[in-house]
């Protein structure tokens, strides 16, 4: 990884727009990355916010705005985009992860139609969440949750705790588990019933588990803590791989979802009405000229969300 004053400003393509970009975020994919996940080469980060400063055909409605934006570009003719799946389009760019330089950067392009209008009443340091907020989000699109439904998200990272705390939102039982007191005392502020991974209890206890741990075993643990025909949702990326007994998941009739990315509608409308508080999972903010020491400090598994300030 380097770190350069000399990038040159991209120009926007057909259809695109050219983003200054105010805050981006340090995610765990980008540690991944960093380390060789999806071999990417270029300019990470995907999590940001920023304002408009140019569009194709100068296209007023986003000029000057404050936007966050879908980080997958698609073809827009396959049938996943014309689904609005764009993250599943065959020759699809993903920014900052796959063949697009990302956030991490003063300026970036993106489709005008990835475009969200961020709402006045949410901060930068707000808006910079809903795409790790859509992410968690993204599971209410892919399983129905019951009132009587006992889930176990494990991980209290970043995604870990938006995830529990977006899930809790929806009625059912919810238990954070992980390994930092501190971290689960936020969603315990929120509301969130949160146990300490090494003391958790209850084998096959759970309908739903979710794995946000980041770590490849993280699937081993979910299948220790779901039911019987319950339901796993993977939400950790890792450059690491792992072998592993998947017997488990046959005889027990266990469902493994994949889930990514999510819809930004529902993040932005939970932070315009102040459902969730990010503020508590900021560690800190960082200018660009200090970019190497926010990297060092998201790194840092006491850290949660550690922000870069392109104004500084």
């Amino acid at each position: 990884m380097r770190f350069s004053r000399n990038h040159p400003v991209p120009e926007p393509g057909d259809g695109e727009a050219l983003v200054k970009v105010c805050l981006a975020g340090i995610c765990n994919t980008d540690l991944e990355i960093i380390k060789g996940y999806m071999r990417f080469q270029g300019v990470i980060g995907h999590e940001f916010v920023g304002v408009v400063e140019k569009t194709w055909e100068n296209q007023r409605l986003f000029i000057g705005k404050r936007v966050v934006g879908d980080i997958n570009c698609g073809c827009g003719a396959c049938l996943y985009c014309k689904a609005g799946l764009q993250r599943h389009c065959p020759s699809r760019t993903t920014l900052g992860i796959a063949g697009k330089n990302g956030a991490m950067a003063e300026y970036i392009t993106l489709p005008v139609h990835n475009l969200f209008l961020v709402p006045e009443n949410v901060k930068n340091e707000e808006a910079v969440f809903v795409e790790p907020l859509a992410a968690a989000y993204e599971i209410l699109e892919q399983i129905h949750l019951r009132p009587t439904d006992r889930v176990l998200v494990l991980g209290d990272g970043k995604l870990g705790l938006l995830v529990a705390l977006v899930l809790d939102l929806c009625g059912p039982e919810v238990a954070l588990a992980g390994k930092h007191e501190d971290k689960l005392a936020i969603a315990r502020g929120q509301g969130v019933c949160t146990v300490a991974l090494e003391s958790l209890t209850g084998d096959k206890a759970f309908d739903i588990v979710v794995d946000a741990t980041g770590s490849p075993k993280g699937l081993e643990a979910a299948l220790r803590f779901v039911k019987p025909r319950g339901t796993i949702v993977l939400k950790t990326t890792a450059a690491e791989g792992i072998t592993m007994n998947l017997a488990p998941v046959v005889v027990n009739e266990v469902k493994i979802i994949g889930s990514r990315c999510g819809p930004f509608g529902p993040a932005l409308m939970c932070l315009a009405q102040k459902r969730i508080k990010v503020g508590p999972l900021i560690s800190g903010v960082y200018g660009f000229s200090h970019a190497g020491e926010a990297f060092t400090k998201a790194q840092d598994k006491r850290s949660l969300k550690v922000l870069i300030d392109f104004s500084k």
